[in-house]
């Protein structure tokens, strides 16, 4: 049994906000044997309050936190156990714990979500600095590489050049230096 939910969810203060649980397991889902809770913790060491439950049936434990804010909007028969909190308020921030059980599963799943609620939306991040910083580094990036090849291409040459002079000097000497051995000896 696995189940998934993103580790932190961000919402605004009074908007509503989807809290997502799935899980995989290898057998199908039977409603009789399925059993799904949902707590909520308000800090690392407080207790788990139980507010949400699945026996055959949608059962809302109705907290006073919550009142009939929640709304489970989840399939298990598709694998999501998910549910919507409206009216999102600043109490409500903390720790949601999804269980997922599904016999013939012999363990049962968890996942966390930690809920962050904002009193104001977080400002929008504008990258078009960061895409004009990386084109300018990319482009004299690309000139330095391009000025490096022409480099080495130009040293290359002279230095084939170099070698093939070397050749046609030597070349030149044992034709030189050999002579007519007859013209010696005379």
């Amino acid at each position: 049994m696995e189940v998934m939910a993103p580790p932190i969810i961000n919402a605004l203060n009074g908007t509503s906000v989807k809290l997502s649980c799935t899980f995989n397991s290898c057998y199908k889902v039977e409603n009789k044997q399925f059993s799904l809770n949902w707590t909520y913790q308000a800090c690392t060491n407080c207790s788990e309050e139980l507010f949400l439950q699945f026996r055959m049936k949608i059962m809302n434990k109705q907290l006073e936190r919550f009142g009939n804010r929640v709304e489970f909007t989840g399939n298990p028969t598709k694998n999501d156990v998910s549910f919507t909190l409206n009216n999102v308020q600043l109490e409500d921030q903390g720790t949601y714990n999804c269980y997922v059980l599904n016999p013939p599963d012999r363990q049962r799943g968890h996942a966390s979500i930690s809920l962050k609620v904002l009193t104001e939306e977080p400002p929008k991040r504008d990258s078009t600095v960061a895409v004009i910083v990386g084109a300018s580094v990319g482009g004299f990036l690309a000139v330095v590489i391009l000025v490096l090849m022409v480099v080495k291409c130009v040293r290359r040459k002279k230095q084939q050049r170099l070698n093939t002079d070397d050749q046609k000097t030597e070349e030149e000497g044992k034709t030189d230096g050999e002579g007519n051995p007859e013209e010696g000896t005379k």
